[in-house]
């Protein structure tokens, strides 16, 4: 192909470049093309100068309208698809976290369980009588113990701290 060009450009020189000289000059491009190709299938070459500048295309009032239809359909399909999917995604993590919530209570209610079992178990008197005598400590004796009930004194006056000693019992 280079060498085409520098032909035409010698014609160009010359002043000889017209019809019949580009015809040759075709025929003798087609030659070495047919020359060089690959193969038992011709090619075959169109020129066509078409001018599409000045087409304009017209609105089809009937068209618009199917389109507009369709993206309506389109978007209200769409946003259908989107609430299931919302609604469907939100109940899979509200089960999620109805379960979760489940295990928690049925493990807080194992666990009063045991502190219930475990308070039993700390509070019965055998274990604390033994606790207090492993310690040095003794049964009241009579008279030791004054019960909150014998005060006559009005809870709501002010009382004055005092301290009364008990009498030791006497051994006659």
């Amino acid at each position: 192909m280079a060498a085409a060009g520098i032909v035409i450009d010698r014609f160009r020189e010359k002043g000889q470049w017209n019809a019949e000289t580009a015809m040759e000059h075709n025929r003798w491009l087609f030659a070495a093309q047919q020359r060089a190709r690959r193969g038992p299938t011709p090619e075959v070459f169109f020129d066509k100068r078409l001018d599409n500048s000045r087409l304009v295309k017209a609105e089809d009032p009937v068209r618009k309208r199917e389109m507009r239809s369709f993206t309506v359909a389109a978007v209200f399909f769409f946003a259908l698809l989107m609430v299931y999917s919302w609604q469907h995604f939100s109940s899979i993590e509200y089960g999620y976290h109805i379960e979760t919530e489940k295990a928690q209570l049925q493990h807080l209610q194992e666990e009063n369980h045991q502190l219930g079992l475990t308070e039993a178990q700390l509070s019965r008197s055998e274990r604390i009588d033994r606790l207090a005598h492993q310690i040095g400590m003794q049964s009241p004796q009579p008279g030791q113990m004054v019960a909150p009930a014998m005060v006559d004194a009005d809870p709501n006056l002010p009382v004055l701290a005092s301290v009364t000693v008990p009498a030791l019992p006497s051994n006659r």
